[in-house]
């Protein structure tokens, strides 16, 4: 790392300092108040809970039986109104006998050791949010430029230079082989960053031995610290000779934004002159934790505005069963979205049970974000054209089955409608990573040899290999590279309003419904129109607070364009139609013709819950050091004139094909033939409440509980060679004891 990047890393308080704070001989609550029990266990994960009630945790990596008792690698999360720094909650710990590894800023949280007699005591805490175990994640596992209509852009006149270039992407995942050719800028490489953040998972590094209580190693440290300078040297991964040694990252970031390097083969990504930001956060074996994933987010936060990162690619997944309203890394993503960085995420490759059925309710963490663009699957049988792309069967299906017990001690399901769309994602060509000498392969590729269609190895050549990829991990990329576009093409969109761009233009596919395939296929072309039309300075207005709801979006002599696009010759009609606040669906040209309230990226509305997330500043500069959600005030959300389709659709059932089962295609057709009720006053909120709630899933009609396997089942995503074969998915879908399914450790 450069001296720029020293200096402004020591300033954020996610990276670890190796000062020592001697354990107390006594837990302290120290001036915070407590609850009882039950509501403090109501905190709990129930992951957690189930592991603090188990005679047994063997082959659960967050917890350990060791000679001190039972310990558990937790996540902590907070309100820090008070206590900013959570500097009384840190002492609780090591008092405990726990030691605090990180605090976060893309979360009002820590990553904590803590022993397990002392988890429902700590949690009474009134400054405690909620707990839940640092989980292990996983990746979810040119024909992309005809089939999502970029190569129409680039081969249209007034579209003809949009590449990407000049925006950044994000990639977390298990690296990126900055040498390979697809990412080649004459004699540099795109790949902008490297860094590494699985290091610090070492505990050596910490000063420590792993599984020991008594420490902090969260303290900001000072200018000039040796520490500090090990570990800027230590995370920068851009000399390494081997930067994904999985392979999964490079397969990803050639998809969204890689240049063709095989030769006769045409492998060119979707925005080929975009930067790259390499944030590795999985290992070797495509494994990483939930800690190491809010770290990764962190640094993407922290550096978004000093290296142009507009867009955040999440291939990976969490079992998390945890609402949105508190999973760590929804949290981490709403608030990245918030930040300005448009945050799409793979729907997870789970829609195909173990007995061949469809399931339902399958999306992962922190593809349950509704803030997130969640994207699934489709299959274009290796054609260019759009007309014969299907959805493929593994590709993970809604509603979000994340859930949270209330005050009654009634557990609430989310059931939110995803995934937002589809993009192709079944039989890929992608980069394949090798060392920096092209001696050996990532794992991938000597895993699944079948896969590879061109080594990269020396003497042969390197830096050019090329392997199939399928799943829902390739197919997000393909929609970072879309947003990436749109970027370039008008700076000025928000990340929200980037997803109602790509939901409101996206091919309804015949035959799949809301659940399954959100708003419809990715068009890039029809996405690029649109957003074309709009003004180029919405997002400095709504940051400057001067855009108020009903006010005109479209650029000056702009007219909305027409809602259907020409693809490799074929007609593309777009669906009209978006997802708002997680259970609505709304349409109408007024969408885009006025600013909705929810084109905001720090307003988050869900159901009849309406939040504002404020962002922290370190010492009023342009670095980001933490957020707050408070209850949004009184205003109008949506403006006259939009068309609501949620009464129209009907209560959901699977049966009736209606509700959330309603097909995408007789959403769009019931728009034309003009179904939905214009709202005349638009939606108000009071006191950061909705007054009208919209779709609401009932539990009865979605899926029922018994087919949701232990409401936890994504562990690791695996490579998807053809449609409905999954390579490593098997031991997460496998049922073992109740415990061990529930934990995804089997």
């Amino acid at each position: 790392m450069t001296n720029n990047d020293s200096s402004i890393m020591r300033r954020c308080t996610t990276w670890i300092a190796a000062t020592f704070l001697l354990a107390a001989s006594a837990f302290a609550m120290a001036d915070v108040g407590t609850t009882s029990v039950e509501a403090a266990r109501k905190k709990l994960s129930p992951g957690l809970q189930q592991a603090l009630d188990a005679n047994s945790v063997a082959g659960v990596t967050w917890a350990k039986e060791t000679s001190s008792g039972r310990l558990m690698k937790v996540l902590v999360l907070g309100f820090n109104a008070a206590d900013p720094d959570m500097d009384e909650m840190r002492r609780a710990i090591v008092a405990a006998g726990g030691s605090v590894y990180y605090k976060y800023i893309s979360v009002n949280g820590m990553s904590a050791l803590l022993p397990a007699s002392k988890v429902v005591e700590f949690a009474r805490r009134s400054d405690v949010e909620s707990i839940s175990p640092n989980r292990v994640t996983a990746r979810t596992k040119s024909l992309i430029e005809s089939v999502t209509g970029a190569a129409t852009v680039r081969g249209a006149v007034a579209t003809a230079g949009v590449d990407g270039t000049g925006v950044g992407i994000a990639f977390l995942d298990s690296g990126i082989m900055s040498s390979h050719k697809a990412f080649q800028a004459g004699w540099n490489s795109r790949v902008s960053k490297s860094v590494d953040l699985t290091r610090l998972s070492d505990p050596s590094l910490l000063g420590m031995r792993d599984w020991q209580g008594g420490y902090d190693f969260s303290s900001a440290l000072y200018p000039g610290s040796s520490t500090l300078a090990r570990l800027d040297s230590t995370i920068n991964s851009a000399l390494a000779q081997t930067q994904d040694p999985h392979g999964h990252g490079t397969l990803v970031a050639s998809i969204a934004a890689g240049k063709s390097a095989a030769g006769s083969l045409d492998t060119t990504g979707v925005a080929p002159g975009a930067s790259l930001y390499d944030v590795r956060v999985l290992d070797e074996n495509g494994i990483g934790t939930v800690g190491d994933a809010l770290a990764g987010i962190d640094w993407v936060i922290y550096h978004a505005k000093e290296y142009g990162i507009r867009v955040l690619n999440i291939s990976l997944a969490s079992d998390s069963t945890d609402s949105y309203l508190n999973d760590p890394l929804c949290r981490a993503v709403r608030n990245a979205v918030a930040a300005g960085i448009t945050v799409v995420v793979a729907a997870g490759n789970y829609g195909l049970g173990p007995d061949g059925r469809e399931r339902y309710g399958t999306v992962a963490s922190p593809g349950n974000e509704p803030s997130a663009i969640t994207v699934g699957s489709g299959n274009p049988h290796a054609s260019p054209g759009r007309g014969n792309l299907t959805l493929n069967f593994f590709s993970s299906r809604g509603p979000t089955r994340g859930s949270y017990v209330d005050a009654n001690g009634v557990k609430r399901i989310d059931n939110l409608l995803k995934p937002d769309l589809v993009a192709p994602g079944n039989k890929l060509t992608g980069a394949l990573a090798t060392d920096l000498l092209g001696v050996t392969q990532s794992r991938l590729a000597r895993a699944y040899p079948q896969l590879v269609m061109q080594a990269g190895l020396a003497p042969l050549g390197t830096g050019n290999g090329v392997m199939y990829a399928s799943g829902t991990s390739f197919s997000a990329p393909v929609v970072a590279g879309a947003a990436a576009l749109l970027l370039q093409a008008n700076p000025g969109l928000t990340p929200p309003l980037i997803k109602a761009i790509l939901q409101y233009s996206a091919e309804p596919l015949p035959g799949y419904n809301l659940l399954q395939q959100g708003a419809g296929l990715v068009n890039v072309a029809g996405a690029i129109a649109l957003a074309s039309a709009m003004a180029p300075n919405i997002a400095a207005r709504v940051a400057g607070g001067t855009l108020r709801v009903g006010d005109s979006l479209l650029a000056t002599g702009m007219s909305m364009p027409a809602p259907s696009s020409v693809i490799e010759g074929r007609l593309a009609p777009w669906s009209r139609f978006v997802f708002m606040g997680g259970r609505q669906v709304l349409a109408g040209e007024e969408l885009f013709r006025k600013f909705q309230a929810a084109y905001d990226p720090t307003l988050s509305w869900v159901g009849t819950r309406v939040l504002d997330v404020e962002i922290e500043k370190f010492d009023d500069s342009s670095f980001i050091a933490g957020f707050q959600e408070k209850r949004a005030g009184s205003q109008r959300l949506i403006s006259a004139g939009v068309i609501s389709l949620t009464a129209s659709l009907g209560a959901s059932s699977p049966a009736s094909a209606s509700g959330a089962f309603t097909t995408t295609a007789k959403v769009a057709e019931g728009i034309s033939l003009g179904r939905g009720v214009v709202l005349a006053d638009g939606l108000v909120i009071s006191e950061g409440v909705v007054i009208s709630e919209g779709l609401v899933i009932s539990e009865g009609l979605v899926i029922s509980e018994g087919l949701v396997v232990s409401e936890g089942l994504i562990v690791s995503e695996g490579v998807v060679i053809s449609e409905g074969v999954v390579i490593s998915e098997g031991g997460a879908l496998r049922v073992g004891t109740a415990l061990a399914a529930f934990f995804g450790e089997i």
